[in-house]
């Protein structure tokens, strides 16, 4: 059943071409409708005996076992916060404390809707602003908002439960979180470390493609004691991989603007960069490449 909803949402975008005006509205109602109707399944990955990563729906979720109760970091897009808490009921019948939020975007934060309003919700101070515009807690009279921010650094419980939060500068967004369980070496980077790819760079919410290099250089070296990465939409990493990632995007920064001082445009930047051997396996996709060499003339030139 799952499959033939899927493939109906399929069959049905790759034909919007075909449609315009009130038609193209109607076909893109009817699958966003059928995307909706298909089940919501959260699949569980065991990272630590206490520390799940739950797949599905968005972004990469993290779900951390306490002694007080269950810390829990990104909601999913809409509609997912109740599988998220139906699937933790599933592995500890302990009540959710605590939700942090890695930042702004709909596939991480929607979510948030769904927890009991006895949750209490952090996150770093620039992602509570650009929460604030998004429609989703208007339209819930802010329900799910934020509650506590940090600057630079918090350190919320002790001991085992103990969760440490940092922000090292623009990169994805202007308020990208990195979520830390010290006692058990894993962090979630959310999606300023997203996959090994080209990042998406979200100006409107104060991203950076010049900074984002620097501020992954500025994880490596300021968190302590790491081993594992949960990222916002990729399996699991090692702390190597961070570092190489940091390069990733300094190489592409370097790369950017020494085809600007040769008098290149951006898009020919996109129709003739490659990474270098070193980056294999990195996925690079041309609408990216395309989208972040733009991003990154408009960004220099400032």
């Amino acid at each position: 059943m799952r499959r033939s909803i899927v493939l109906g949402v399929l069959i049905l975008t790759g034909a919007l071409s075909a449609y315009s005006g009130p038609a193209l509205v109607l076909a893109m109602g009817l699958a966003r409708q059928q995307a909706a109707q298909a089940p919501k399944v959260v699949e569980v990955e065991k990272v630590k005996d206490n520390l799940f990563m739950l797949k599905g729906g968005g972004g990469n979720t993290a779900v951390f076992v306490t002694a007080g109760g269950v810390v829990v970091v990104d909601a999913k897009n809409p509609g997912w916060g109740q599988p998220i808490l139906d699937k933790i009921q599933e592995l500890t019948p302990k009540p959710v404390t605590l939700l942090i939020n890695t930042h702004t975007h709909g596939d991480h934060v929607s979510g948030n809707v769904a927890f009991p309003a006895t949750v209490d919700i952090v996150v770093q101070e620039n992602t509570k602003t650009n929460m604030e515009k998004m429609s989703i807690f208007k339209e819930n009279a802010g329900r799910g908002m934020a509650k506590r921010t940090f600057k630079d650094t918090m350190t919320i419980g002790s001991g085992k439960d103990r969760v440490d939060l940092y922000y090292f500068g623009r990169g994805h967004t202007n308020g990208d979180a990195w979520v830390v369980f010290p006692d058990l070496r894993v962090a979630h980077a959310g999606d300023i470390f997203s996959a090994k790819g080209l990042p998406l760079l979200d100006m409107n919410n104060g991203g950076s493609g010049v900074d984002i290099g620097d501020s992954l250089a500025k994880a490596h070296a300021g968190i302590k004691n790491v081993d594992t990465i949960i990222p916002g939409h990729s399996t699991l990493m090692t702390w190597t991989d961070l570092a190489e990632f940091a390069q990733f995007n300094k190489d592409f920064l370097s790369d950017v603007q020494a085809a600007m001082k040769a008098g290149k445009t951006a898009d020919e930047v996109a129709a003739s960069w490659k990474p270098a051997d070193k980056y294999k396996g990195y996925n690079v996709q041309d609408a990216r490449l395309k989208t972040n060499a733009a991003a990154l003339y408009a960004e220099i030139k400032k």
